[in-house]
């Protein structure tokens, strides 16, 4: 399986990590609810594991997220929070399973193959808004009945894009998500993506204000 992982306590995000990594299972991972959202809207996971409290928004706010976005991947709400009342929330708000803290990584694993097995039946995880539809497992964009080839790095861009649907995003926001492992890109390249996006997709679907960034509104 591929995990998603977010947890802001260092300590057991390492432990959990390191345990379903032992098992076999590839696992992305996040400290905060911000970095956990953009993986989570950026990837393809059989399953996310994510904390309630989390610093920049909440496991339940990821949620929404996701579930308005469409983007049905089962998660797993972990919490301190043992109250039927929270349990029921979680659920309510579009969780799939909750576990309260402390939890037995065993109980954990099994609840993460069980809803796995679930979830393999149901189809894909799609976006869809506009004319533009988006799997998010095989990272295929149609518009309308056509597919539409693109990059790497143009996809990249859509997403973090979609992530941040109706606000600008600046080309530093852009540029510290899409290229933060590289000291320097060439002041054009956002530029030139930006245009290819527009040239394949539309050139109505991304709104662009001077000083203020970029953005899809929906």
């Amino acid at each position: 399986m591929k995990l998603l992982i977010i947890e802001d306590d260092e300590n057991i995000l390492s432990f959990l990590k390191r345990g379903f990594e032992e098992d076999a299972n590839i696992v992305d991972s996040a400290l905060d609810g911000e970095d956990g959202e953009y993986l989570a809207l950026l990837n393809s996971y059989d399953v996310i594991i994510s904390d309630w409290m989390l610093p920049f928004k909440s496991g339940i706010e990821i949620v929404q997220s996701l579930r308005e976005k469409n983007i049905t991947t089962p998660v797993i709400m972990l919490s301190a929070k043992g109250e039927i009342e929270d349990k029921i929330t979680g659920l309510q708000y579009g969780a799939d399973d909750y576990l309260a803290k402390p939890f037995s990584f065993a109980e954990l694993t099994a609840r993460v193959e069980a809803l796995h097995r679930r979830n393999v039946s149901k189809g894909l995880n799609l976006i869809t808004f506009g004319n533009l539809s988006i799997n998010t497992d095989t990272k295929i964009v149609m518009k309308e009945s056509n597919t539409i080839e693109l990059t790497a790095k143009e996809y990249e861009l859509l997403m973090f894009l979609i992530r941040n649907k109706n606000s600008y995003v600046s080309n530093s926001m852009i540029e510290d998500q899409l290229w933060n492992n590289q000291e320097y890109i060439n002041s054009n390249v956002i530029q030139v993506t930006i245009y290819h996006l527009r040239k394949k997709l539309g050139k109505e679907l991304i709104k662009s204000n001077r000083g203020f960034g970029y953005k899809i509104a929906v």
